[in-house]
This record gives C-alpha cells, sequence and structure tokens, in this order.
C-alpha cells in the first residue's frame, strides 16, 4: 500500500498547539509484505537511521507487530524545520501499513494533534486531544491564499524550542492571543477581512526568537514585501509569511533578500493549502 501525506504548518501565529493547515509539499511511504526488512529513502531524510530505527519503520512495525515488510519513504518535507515532518511521515507509515487508527497514532508518536489532523483531512483544521479522544474540526480558508514559506538551512527541534517557554504567561498575552485567534480564523475564511495583526502572538513567538537571529528581520521583511501578516511555522525555523496570488512573489523576493543581507542559507517557496489530505492508493 502507498500513502501520500502533506506537510503542515502549526500555529500560524495565535493558534499555539490548536491551528494547522495543509501544505502541497509531501511524504510517500510504501509498504510491502517481504521475508525480512528493508528500507529504501530519499529526499529529505534520506541516509537517516536506514534501519529498524527509521521512523516510519518504527510505525510500520508498531501497526503489523514484526519487520517482514519493505519500506519505501520519499519526502518532500525539510526534517526539524517546523512543517510537521515527523507527524506526516507518522501518518503516511500508519496508513500504508494499514491501520484503521492512523490519526491517533501519529498524535500519539507526534504529540501534536493539529498537524497530524490538517496532514490527514487537508485544508484549515483546529484539532486537541481530550481524555485520549482527537477532536478535529474543519475551518473555511479562502482560495485566495499562499503561503511563502522560508526554510533557513537551519535545524530547530521542537523539544528545544519547548524549552524557552514560560510555563505561566501574563492574563493580557492570553487575552491578546484570543483576540488575534478570533479574527485570524475569519481572515483566513475571507481575505478581505483580514486584519494586520490577527497573526501577532504573545505566547510562544516572543520567547523563541532567541533561538533564532534572522527570525525577527524574516518577519519584518515579509511584511514589509506585502504580506497580509507572518509567523513562525510550527516551532520554526521555518517563517511562513499569508500572502494573495497578487502578493506572493513579490513577498518571497523580499524574503530572499533578506535571507541573502544576513548571510543565512535557505529555500523560499510559494506554496498552497493541500485541500485533499492523506491520498491512499
Amino acid at each position: 500500500m502507498i500513502a501520500r501525506v502533506p506537510a503542515s504548518s502549526a500555529n500560524l501565529g495565535p493558534g499555539f498547539d490548536t491551528l494547522a493547515v495543509a501544505l502541497n509539499r509531501y511524504v510517500e511511504v510504501e509498504v510491502r509484505e517481504a521475508d525480512e526488512f528493508s528500507i529504501v529513502t530519499s529526499g529529505f531524510g534520506s541516509g537517516r537511521f536506514d534501519d529498524e530505527r527509521h521512523l516510519g519503520a518504527v510505525v510500520v512495525a508498531s501497526v503489523l507487530g514484526h519487520h517482514r515488510f519493505s519500506i519505501r519513504v520519499d519526502s518532500q518535507i525539510p526534517l526539524s524545520r517546523g512543517l510537521g515532518s515527523s507527524a506526516s511521515l507518522a501518518l503516511a507509515a500508519a496508513t500504508a501499513a494499514g491501520a484503521p487508527d492512523a490519526l491517533d497514532i501519529a498524535v500519539a508518536i507526534d504529540g501534536h494533534a493539529e498537524n497530524a489532523a490538517a496532514s490527514w483531512r487537508g485544508g484549515l483544521v483546529a484539532a486537541g486531544v481530550r481524555d485520549g479522544v482527537v477532536a478535529v474540526a474543519e475551518l473555511q480558508l479562502d482560495e485566495a491564499w499562499r503561503f511563502v514559506v522560508v526554510v533557513p538551512e537551519i535545524e530547530l527541534a521542537t523539544a528545544d524550542a519547548r524549552r524557552v517557554l514560560p510555563e505561566l504567561v501574563p492574563f493580557v498575552d492570553a487575552v491578546a492571543n484570543l483576540t488575534s485567534l478570533g479574527l485570524l480564523i475569519a481572515g483566513l475564511a475571507d481575505h478581505r477581512v483580514f486584519v494586520p495583526w490577527a497573526m501577532d502572538d504573545r505566547l510562544h513567538q516572543p520567547y523563541r526568537s532567541s533561538l533564532l537571529a534572522v527570525a525577527e528581520p524574516l518577519l519584518g521583511a515579509l511584511r514589509d514585501a506585502g504580506a497580509s501578516g507572518a509567523c513562525w511555522s510550527g516551532a520554526g525555523s521555518t517563517m511562513l509569511g499569508l500572502a494573495t496570488v497578487e502578493t506572493a512573489d513579490a513577498v518571497a523576493d523580499g524574503a530572499r533578500r533578506t535571507l541573502l543581507h544576513h548571510g543565512v542559507e535557505g529555500t523560499v517557496s510559494v506554496l498552497e493549502a493541500d485541500r485533499v489530505g492523506t491520498v491512499v492508493r
């Protein structure tokens, strides 16, 4: 069985651990019965743990209960960059192995319901876990939106990005995020009512900026070049600019100039939302 699963960008500013959107970059996993274990990888992550320790292999073995299978993994999703690579891979592997509860498996392994849910359903979602049950709500997403994805050649593990977060936040910051979140959901549904500060966040981005010196210059450059909003993608290091069909190319050019100015290697892509989610063939 072959499963193709899209990348995802979580948080989108104020939607910390709640919102995510699926993007049109993919990981594909193929699983076949075999006399003994074998693995072939290509794309991002190729050559890392190409044995039973590979996350995809671990997931498949947990579903099948043995290692008598071959697995092929081809990924367009950069690792440790805030684009949901672990959730996408876990979901693809579980699906390709025939798991009836692939979403639950991916959430349990990755720990981020919003990433896995976006990759599973496609489009924009809100998701969470309560009493062991994953809840997913599909949200409206205007087809006018494009996502300018700036991927520095700097890995930033989610665990490291979590360590800098405070245990408590001021009440005023919590209220500010709730206000932004409501406006963001409305603006993502209809670009004509998008409020410029709807992507502002006070819960995680200010604390994580110390981990990535180029983060604030990139966010500013995305907005200055015409992005309707800009934010960290997940826990970074990827930055995301929210643009329209008309502004996306100019926003991408602004991001490239900023990377060059700061001497940071990286790539800039204009992506669309994947609205299909996980595909099996």
